[in-house]
This record gives C-alpha cells, sequence and structure tokens, in this order.
C-alpha cells in the first residue's frame, strides 16, 4: 500500500476529537446539559442537589433524597454560532518551493439550528436504605458541516456524532447524614468524520475523505452525599471510558499519480475518555434558599496521542493531541417564592484543554463563561415542570496549524490554516417531572 493512503488514515484519530468542534459544549467535548434545574443554575449543584432523577447522572448518592418512584424526561436545545475568519490559508505545490492561498468562503454556520440533547431518568425507593435508577443521555455529540468550499476544507468538512450512555445506578443510606451510590456506564458511541484531500495541482478539484467507525464500551461511577446542616457536601467521580472504534476509511477522487490511492479499508482507533471528579457545596438544606458551589476537574492530559491501527499491512498512525488538564467552577443559588415556584440563577468559567498549538476547525475550543437562569414550577402534588437558560460566552481563539498530505512522498502537500475561531452559544432546556 503506497506512502498517500498511509496518511489518509492518519484522518482516522479525528474519530476521538470531531466532537470538540462544538463551541458550546464543556471543555473540548463532553457534554454537561443532561438537567434543566443545573443549566438554570449553571451546572453548581451538580453532585449535591438532590432534587430529581436527573441528579442520578451527576451523583447516583442523591436518590437517597428521593421519595417513591420519580421520573423526568429533558430535552436541551443549543443554539450554536461558530465562525472561522481567514487569515492567510495556504497549500503547498509538490515540486515548487511556493505555496498558494487555498481560497474558498468562511464555511458558514457548521451548526444546524437548533441541537437536540435529549436525556431522562427514574428512581425508584426499594425500602427505607436502598434506592435504584436509571439514567440514559448522550454525553457525547454534535452535527457539524461546513460548506463544500470551506478555506479549511483540508481540515474538515462535516462531522457527526451520536452517543448513548445507560447508566443503572444503586444508593444506600449509611445512618442519616451520609449517602452512597454507583453506577454502571455503558456507552455506545458512532462518529461519521469528512474533509477534502488536496490533488496535485491547485487547480484540480479536491479529493475526499471519509471515516467512519463505531463501538461500545463500559464505565463506572460513584459519588458520596453528606448531610452537616445547614451544609450539604456531595463528591462524585465518574471513571474513564476506553473505546476501540472500528470502521471505514474511504479515499476517493484523487487524480492522475494519485488515483491508485483511492480505496476503502478497515481501520480501528482506540478512545479513551478522561476520568472526572466533581465536589459540591450547598449551603441551605431546609430554608426557602439555597446556594450551590462546583468544582470540577478533567483529567484530560492523558489524551496526549492516538494509535491509529489500519489493516493490510499499513503500519500505525500517531496523532498528538498534548491536551492538558482542565477545570471548572460554578456558583448558583434558588429560592423558592412559594411551593409553586422557585426561581434560580448561576455563573461558571470552563477552562478548554485544548493548547493553542493544536487547535484546528474541527476543535475551535476555546474558555468559556456561563449565565443562567430557570425556574421550577410545580404544577400539581405528582408534577413538575422545569425550564433553564443560559448564554455562553467563548472566548476567540486563533488556528495556525499545518499538516502534510502525502508525506515522505514526491507528492508531498503540505496546508496551513490560519484563521480566527469565534462562536457563541444559547441553551433552552426544558423538563417534565413526575412522582408516584
Amino acid at each position: 500500500m503506497t506512502k498517500p493512503l498511509t496518511y489518509g488514515l492518519r484522518a482516522l484519530p479525528a474519530l476521538a476529537i470531531l466532537c470538540s468542534a462544538n463551541p458550546a459544549f464543556a471543555g473540548a467535548f463532553l457534554i454537561q446539559e443532561q438537567s434543566a434545574k443545573e443549566t438554570g443554575r449553571a451546572l453548581s449543584g451538580a453532585a449535591v442537589a438532590a432534587d430529581g432523577p436527573a441528579s442520578i447522572y451527576f451523583n447516583p448518592a442523591s436518590m437517597t433524597k428521593l421519595d417513591g418512584v420519580q421520573v423526568e424526561a429533558a430535552s436541551q436545545f443549543l443554539f450554536l454560532t461558530a465562525s472561522q475568519e481567514d487569515q492567510g490559508s495556504t497549500r503547498g505545490v509538490p515540486g515548487l518551493p511556493v505555496s498558494v492561498p487555498t481560497g474558498g468562503s468562511n464555511g458558514g454556520n457548521p451548526f444546524p439550528q437548533p441541537l437536540l440533547v435529549p436525556s431522562g431518568a427514574i428512581s425508584a425507593q426499594l425500602s427505607d436504605n436502598v434506592w435504584a435508577g436509571l439514567a440514559v443521555n448522550a454525553p457525547f455529540g454534535l452535527i457539524a458541516q461546513y460548506d463544500d468550499d470551506f478555506f479549511g476544507r483540508y481540515d474538515t468538512l462535516r462531522a457527526d456524532v451520536f452517543t448513548l450512555n445507560v447508566q443503572p445506578s444503586l444508593a444506600v443510606k449509611i445512618g442519616d447524614n451520609v449517602s452512597v451510590g454507583a453506577g454502571v456506564d455503558v456507552q455506545y458511541i458512532d462518529v461519521e468524520l469528512t474533509n477534502a484531500v488536496p490533488n496535485l495541482s491547485p487547480t484540480a478539484p479536491d479529493g475526499f475523505a471519509r471515516v467512519k467507525g463505531d463501538d461500545i464500551s463500559i464505565g463506572w461511577n460513584a459519588g458520596i452525599m453528606v448531610d452537616l446542616a445547614p451544609v450539604r457536601i456531595g463528591a462524585h467521580y465518574r471513571s474513564q471510558v476506553k473505546q476501540n472504534l472500528e470502521g471505514t476509511f474511504e479515499l476517493s477522487g484523487l487524480l492522475g499519480p494519485l488515483a491508485g490511492n483511492n480505496a476503502t479499508v478497515d481501520a480501528t482507533a482506540p478512545l479513551t475518555l478522561p476520568d472526572i471528579a466533581t465536589l459540591s457545596i450547598q449551603l441551605g438544606t431546609d430554608t426557602p434558599w439555597r446556594v450551590f458551589g462546583t468544582w470540577r476537574y478533567y483529567d484530560w492530559s492523558d489524551f496526549k496521542e492516538i494509535a491509529i491501527y489500519p489493516e493490510g499491512g499499513v503500519p500505525p498512525q500517531i496523532s498528538e493531541q498534548n491536551y492538558k488538564d482542565s477545570w471548572s467552577m460554578s456558583l448558583g443559588g434558588e429560592y423558592d417564592v412559594s411551593d409553586k415556584l422557585t426561581l434560580r440563577a448561576g455563573t461558571a468559567f470552563d477552562e478548554s484543554p485544548i493548547t493553542d498549538a493544536y487547535r484546528s476547525a474541527r476543535v475551535p475550543d476555546a474558555d468559556r463563561v456561563w449565565a443562567s437562569v430557570g425556574l421550577t414550577y410545580q404544577m400539581s402534588d405528582r408534577f413538575s415542570a422545569n425550564l433553564g437558560y443560559s448564554h455562553v460566552f467563548v472566548n476567540d481563539a486563533p488556528l495556525n496549524r499545518t499538516d502534510a498530505f502525502f508525506e515522505g512522498t514526491p507528492a508531498e502537500i503540505a496546508t496551513t490554516i490560519r484563521s480566527d475561531s469565534s462562536g457563541n452559544a444559547d441553551i433552552l432546556a426544558v423538563s417534565l417531572g413526575a412522582r408516584f
């Protein structure tokens, strides 16, 4: 198999990072918008606010505060904007010591309006001390597509990710003040990625690469909650999930001497999602007001590189990522205006794990700040409705990245994307809760 096709398979590492093109999600490609109440308080009550089944995902120990059987169904609508401004992107010409402008449009806003993130959960009290629950959500994912003539088309054109996480959990109350809980994460991921591939002549139409893959893997999570009225403390740990995506790589549209590299081959790409530690505190437990604070640590530094294992005798391909560990901090509060109405608000800072040297159009991630408001309306003794809104301010970030196609051959072509990336997001979250 020729060297050009070997390089083509290096596109597979994007299976692990393509979902981070979404500027509204938490650092890199984690989606934390899994609860309308948490959206309204900017995720500040994560491991400690035991006020509905959606809290199972954030800390299964919270179930011990939920009487009887409770159900919650939620939808988060993400209205995302992102733009790339060309600052002189270029591509090389084989055999010539020059580069020419890549040319093309800014790609448009790559996100459909809105992106939908559904979730649901149920909890059941089995005895005075034991609870069982199930949370179902989509912790990673997006649909993003740039225009075909995007100046960054050699980096990315389309990213389509779907994940489904099913988390059965148990919680036990130990005495009057301490609860513990744990759950298993059964996670399915399905990915499609496309990008353009340069032909030898800048005047020739581009080639095309597509990567598809999926996998199912298992992780775990555990938490503890301690009541020291009027203070409640919660801590939660979510393990790494090690995926091994299996799928195909397709390369087409190459012309002339490169045409022999058009092919479809099988390939695999291991992917390790980071473990996450959360510490939350709540002030006010039997009062009409509550103040929340949460700190999270994301172990992204293990994500230094991804090894790709194609079939057909092609050697492993390595793509450096060099993520750094990151953190987020949030503060929020809520007030029971009456027995029927609760108002809440919050703010958060979320640090990106992406370093400047490795940012690309596929990963235009940057630090962000949240501003959130929300409410709960108790419609009856059994049914409640929740609404949350967040605006996410995302820092502008520079792109200056060079990649080589057909590396090590006479046909080697270097492409450099130089861009200013900007974006922001509005998140509208709604949910309905019921207790029996």
